[in-house]
Order: structure tokens, then sequence, then C-alpha cells
């Protein structure tokens, strides 16, 4: 849990930077690529579908992040995010969280079509805050799913659990 709320801090660190620069910024263009990813995220839903939703939740992302002009960004706000996107999987089939997603997917969408920094900070705040109060129940019902980083057994541990995080101190 500490690497995964290391890893979230990190993200929202990187995801409100970029937010600051890109909102004055914005071209027409760069708003008709996230309306479209959304329209198929919304799609994605209605049909069930998390794995292609948890694909273009990801692009949404790297285009955000692309729109800095940063070419690195993406890449480094993945790597701060491993240790969450692990954890995030065991949360999208639990009823109701991708449709919530969406949700906070298009109030992203719409303080970056209104260029409202604040907004948007306050939405991708949101958005990644709530990953993290609903993997503390989760923990705790399943404490198996995210072992302790001290565990001595790895070979016991959950497929979902990182090998990096086995053994660490």
């Amino acid at each position: 849990m500490d690497e995964i709320r290391e890893g979230a801090f990190l993200r929202e660190a990187i995801e409100l930077a970029a937010v600051e620069v890109i909102v004055p910024l914005l071209t027409d263009e760069q708003l008709v690529q996230s309306r479209r990813n959304l329209r198929l995220q919304d799609i994605l839903v209605a049909d069930g579908d998390f794995r292609g939703f948890y694909a273009l939740d990801d692009e949404m992302r790297e285009l955000i992040l692309s729109f800095t002009g940063l070419k690195k960004l993406a890449y480094d706000a993945d790597t701060a995010w491993l240790h969450v996107n692990r954890a995030q999987q065991l949360i999208l089939p639990m009823p109701g969280q991708v449709a919530e997603m969406l949700e906070e997917h298009k109030a992203i969408l719409a303080a970056l079509e209104t260029r409202d920094p604040d907004a948007a900070r306050q939405a991708i705040r949101a958005h990644l805050g709530r990953l993290i109060t609903f993997l503390e129940p989760l923990k705790l019902e399943h404490p198996e799913f995210l072992p302790r980083a001290d565990t001595k057994d790895c070979h016991d541990r959950s497929l979902l659990q990182p090998p990096p995080l086995c053994g660490a101190a």
C-alpha cells in the first residue's frame, strides 16, 4: 500500500502540473481527440468491456500528458503509477466502478473544454483520489491481494502482486 500511495501521489502531481500547462493552450483538435476517446469509453462501458475501457482510460491520460509537448511525461507517469495500475484492476470489475470512472473522465473533459484549470485540477484530484478509498477496504477484506512488502515467502503472493515489492523492506 505504501508503493501504491506513493505512486498515486506522483501521478497526481504529474497530472496537476500537466493541466496547468495545457489548459490555456488546448487546441480544437486536441479536444476532438479527447472527446472521441470519451465517446469510445462510453460505448465500452455500455458493452461491459472492462479491458477495452481500461485501455482507453490509459489512452486518455496519455493524450492529456502528450498535449504538454513533453515526450517522456506519459512514460514517467506510467512508471510512477505501476503499482496503482495493478491495484486498479482489482476494483474495475466491482459493480459501478467503471461507470463512475467514466463520469469522472467526463468531468475532466468538461473542465478542459471550458479551459478552467481550477475545475480540471479538482476533477483530476477527485478521479485519482478515489482509488485509494476503494483499496483500503479491499486490503482488509482480501489481504492476499495486497500482501505486505516485507512478506518472506514470495512464492505465495497473489499474481496481482508485483514482484519488485516482494521481500522489499
